[in-house]
């Protein structure tokens, strides 16, 4: 029966390295979806089959339980606040490796008390690493769920994150190292829960709502790596293999986005926003823009569109709160059956998270071969027409090419300003997560059309029919 279920495993192992493979590409992502569910799935039965499983009926009331939780959440939640659930996510999937870690030390403990042999270090650096890692996966993400939520912000929280965070981290050495040298001690074990939970606060408050994708993907990683320490636990090969895959993906993940903002991981994690709250006051206000902004309207970019050969559209978060992506589409649609070429750039970190403005394109059918990357579109711009960025910000802010005393400068762009014409829809001039002005909405070949994406689409397409 053991090799069966390892067998088992080991199949379910295959299936998610060539899941994670088919998701590196808009176009399989939905084939490697579906390969790691299936999986995930004989992952579980297997795992129903062990002999260590003596009672399903509590697995059965959990499983009714989070299948009843997970079809609600996945029917209401909207593709806005998906990042927020990823991060909740992060969190459970936490919470979840510090649970198993505290049932296994209690009845390592019981075991003890029968007269059986003491647990070897191997076993007991697993079990805290468990603990540890889960503890400040599972607090925070829930500081990252707040931040993205708008529930937390790091201003009205007074407490001395500098000690506090020291303090913390002072206790989890001494307990993680006691521990492992004498697994017994409850107290310790609860002490080492209680300062991790502290310390995954502390580590993540201090952090910009900029960098908080990036946060969110690292979190990614801990989650897996604390399930991987769980499967040392629970001597079980398919959670150390699916944990090891997850934490190892969440990191390349994380390294691919701090390169994409120009931003170093230790940066992110200990240097707190992009903007300093000592550089805010010399980031220019309202005056930047004064006279310098030229308004348009969906009727005039509707005569520019009449006669343009290339199009290339810019989504970003304000696509994503505007729900705006069908319109986009409609009016790609349009615009391709008069002839016109139409691409959609897509920046790394544009939104909230990776991947999140093709997930959302592909929501609206939008060709998968017609999504092209920062790298590979960026010297066409010189070559387009008319760039359409709808939402997007920092990603596409020229001082991060051209102004060396910029917060953001050296980080990778996409060069919409090269463009012939460039038409930001947008519902006010206020700045991106860098918080920022965008030295884009002043240029000579730039025209601002303000209001809501989706609105402001309609209208266009309404136009542009009407010429």
């Amino acid at each position: 029966m053991a090799t069966m279920i390892n067998l088992v495993y080991l199949i379910a192992a295959v299936l998610f390295i060539v899941g994670l493979k088919n998701l590196s590409s808009p176009r399989t992502a939905p084939r490697g979806n579906l390969l790691g569910a299936i999986g995930m799935f004989l992952a579980v039965i297997a795992t129903l089959l062990d002999h260590h499983v003596v009672s399903f009926g509590w697995i059965f009331i959990g499983i009714v339980i989070g299948s009843g939780i997970g079809t609600y959440m996945a029917r209401t939640v909207k593709m806005t606040a998906m990042p927020q659930m990823v991060a909740l996510f992060n969190g459970f999937g936490g919470m979840a490796s510090v649970l198993v870690a505290g049932a296994a030390f209690l009845e390592m403990g019981q075991v003890v008390e029968r007269g059986g042999a003491d647990p070897d270090w191997q076993w007991s650096l697993a079990l805290v690493l468990s603990a540890l890692i889960g503890s400040v996966t599972f607090t925070g993400s829930g500081v990252a769920f707040g931040k993205l939520q708008g529930l937390v912000n790091e201003q009205a929280v007074t407490i001395p994150k500098k000690y506090t965070k020291a303090l913390a981290a002072v206790l989890v050495l001494i307990s993680l190292v006691v521990l492992i040298a004498d697994v017994s001690s409850g107290f310790l074990f609860f002490i080492l829960v209680l300062s991790s939970f502290a310390l995954g606060i502390v580590l993540v408050m201090p952090i910009g709502g900029a960098d908080m994708p990036v946060v969110v993907a690292l979190l990614n990683s801990y989650s897996g790596l604390a399930a991987s320490m769980t499967g040392f636990v629970l001597g079980n090969n398919g959670l150390i293999i699916s944990g090891s895959l997850v934490g190892a993906s969440g990191l390349i993940l994380t390294m691919i986005m701090c390169k994409a903002m120009n931003r170093s991981l230790a940066n992110v994690l200990f240097g707190g926003a992009i903007v300093s709250e000592s550089a805010k006051a010399a980031i220019p206000g309202k005056e930047f823009y004064e006279g310098k902004v030229k308004q348009s309207d969906a009727e005039e970019v509707a005569m520019i569109l009449e006669s343009v050969q290339s199009v290339v559209f810019v989504p970003g978060y304000g696509l994503a709160v505007a729900q705006a992506q069908h319109a986009t589409h409609e009016l790609a649609d349009l615009l391709t059956t008069r002839g016109v070429q139409v691409k959609y750039a897509i920046h790394p970190v544009a939104g909230r998270m990776p991947g999140h403005m093709n997930v959302l394109l592909a929501e609206a059918e939008v060709p998968y071969d017609q999504m092209i990357e920062m790298d590979l579109i960026n010297p066409e711009f010189s070559r387009t027409d008319v760039a359409i960025i709808l939402g997007a910000n920092d990603v596409t802010n020229p001082a991060a090419r051209d102004e060396t005393s910029s917060p953001i400068y050296g980080m990778p762009i996409l060069e919409v300003d090269q463009a012939k014409t460039v038409v930001v829809i947008k519902r006010s001039l206020s700045p991106g997560f860098a918080g920022i002005p965008n030295s884009l909405f002043i240029k000579d070949n730039t025209l601002m059309v303000f209001g809501d994406a989706k609105d402001v689409l309609q209208g266009l397409i309404q136009a542009i029919k009407e010429l």
